[in-house]
Order: structure tokens, then sequence, then C-alpha cells
């Protein structure tokens, strides 16, 4: 590969890269029913059936005021459905940009990135490609989970405001630039799907379960709080939270804003220098 596939405009063929994976997911509706039915199941299953507030308000030893004093103390909000629906957001977001490390192992392995590679377009822009591809799934998704999610009983909190979801929507891409890098770091030198596949699976639960997507990380020990607050997803969910369902805290909103720009900007830095190295024929 010579040096002049990476001269001229750093962003030629940008869409054109994108535009042709996302033809890949929005032409096969199935996709995306399946990519949105599980944080459905989670919510209409797990968030319903762990109905936290009712069995404080069940038991005729704790008033109701109290009950819903000790729901609001715990989780933010008097509602843990509402808490752990607005979790399935960050959810979906994992989820969606673990894939992205995969699309360029098939790429890798069909031939398709040596075509990609013989061309005037920059490897950056392959990798930014990935990542856009991957961050506008992630919000089509995140806001068709959410509407689905206030069908079911989400409730919004005081400071909800309209101009909010714009919050919503910019820290799913914050979340979602700096997840993809992560996983495009991981396969961009692999040639076998079931490494990928293998790194995504030890992956995906440990990042979900140690952040505080379901629960949160007061209630955790000691040691999994300090590796909570080092996860991203605990910083998106968060600030979802502030703006959807909590009385928000504008100076935790702005520190939740400023972690996960860090986040995107240094991993898909990481991302595109690799990019520059190792992502070859």
């Amino acid at each position: 590969m010579s040096q002049s596939n990476g001269s001229g405009n750093p962003f030629h063929g940008l869409w054109a890269l994108t535009n042709r994976d996302l033809k890949k997911w929005y032409k096969e509706p199935f996709q995306l029913f399946i990519s949105i039915l599980q944080p459905i199941l989670w919510m209409g299953l797990f968030g319903k059936a762990m109905n936290i507030g009712a069995i404080f308000a069940s038991n005729p030893n704790i008033p109701p005021q109290l009950a819903q004093m000790l729901m609001t103390k715990t989780f933010g909000t008097s509602d843990y459905f509402s808490y752990m629906a607005v979790g399935m957001l960050s959810f979906v977001s994992l989820f969606t940009t673990m894939f992205s490390g995969m699309s360029i192992v098939w790429d890798r392995r069909f031939g398709v990135l040596d075509k990609i590679l013989s061309t005037p377009v920059s490897r950056s822009v392959i990798v930014l490609s990935k990542l856009l591809n991957a961050t506008i799934r992630s919000m089509i998704q995140a806001g068709i989970v959410l509407v689905i999610a206030v069908a079911l009983g989400l409730q919004f909190g005081p400071s909800f405001a309209p101009i909010n979801i714009v919050g919503v929507f910019a820290i799913t891409f914050l979340i979602c630039i700096g997840l993809s890098s992560v996983f495009l770091m991981i396969g961009i030198r692999s040639t076998r799907w079931e490494t990928q596949m293998a790194v995504m699976n030890l992956l995906n639960l440990p990042l979900m379960f140690s952040s505080n997507s379901l629960f949160p990380i007061s209630t955790m020990p000691d040691w999994l709080q300090i590796v909570a607050k080092l996860n991203p997803l605990t910083y998106a969910s968060d600030g979802i939270r502030q703006l959807l369902v909590y009385q928000m805290d504008a100076t935790q909103l702005l520190a939740d804003f400023t972690y996960l720009g860090v986040f995107a900007v240094v991993f898909a830095t990481i991302g595109i220098v690799l990019s520059w190295k190792f992502l070859n024929r």
C-alpha cells in the first residue's frame, strides 16, 4: 500500500464507505428487529419483574412516604423501571458498537478491504466510516428503544424538557465513538471472526454489569465501585438519567460529558493511528 492512499482530502469517500455498511443494515429489517428486541425484552421482563418499589410498598411496616424516599435515595428516582430503562440505552450502544470490529474482520476475510485499500481513500477514513456507521445505527436504535420505554411506563423527571433529547443523542454519539474505536482496535489485525466473537463475549457482560446500567454504584462492593467509576457506560447512563429522570445536577452532567468526550477523542485517535500502522492487505 503506497503512501498516496492517505493523500488528498482525508475525508474523501467517507460517506460512500459509511453508506455501504448502512445499506447492509437497513436493507435487512430483520437485523434491526433483532437488535432492538433484546433491550425490549430486558425492559419488559427484567425491568417490570424487578419491581423494587412494589417490594417496599407492599411491606406494611414501611410507610409509603418512607418507601418512596428510600427508592429516591437509592436510585435517584422512585420508579426502578425508569432507572433501568435508561440503562438500556447504554446497553444498545454497547451491543451495536461491538459489531463494528466484526465488520472490518469480515471485510478483510472476503477481500473487500483489499479493494478499498487499493483506492485513494485513506486508512483513517476507513476507520472513521466504521465509527460513523456504528454510531448512526446506535442512535437510531436508541431512539426506538426510548420511545418503547416511554410506552412501557418510563417516568420523566422534574428537570426534563424536550430539548434534553438532543443531549441524550449527544451522549449516545460520544459513547458510540469511543466504544466503536475500542472494538475496531481489537479487530483491526484479526483475520478470524471466531477471535473477535470470543473477545466480544468476554467483554460485554463485564462492561454492562460493572456499570450503573442496572444498579447504582453505591450498592456495589468497594473494589467494583472503582471499576465502575472507570467504565464509560457508567457516565453514559448517568448523563442520560440526568437529562431524563433525575433532578438534574448540571455539574455532574458536565462531568459526564467531559469524561465521554475525552474517552471518544482518545480512543478514536488511537484507532486512527493504529490504522496507519496495521491496516493493510
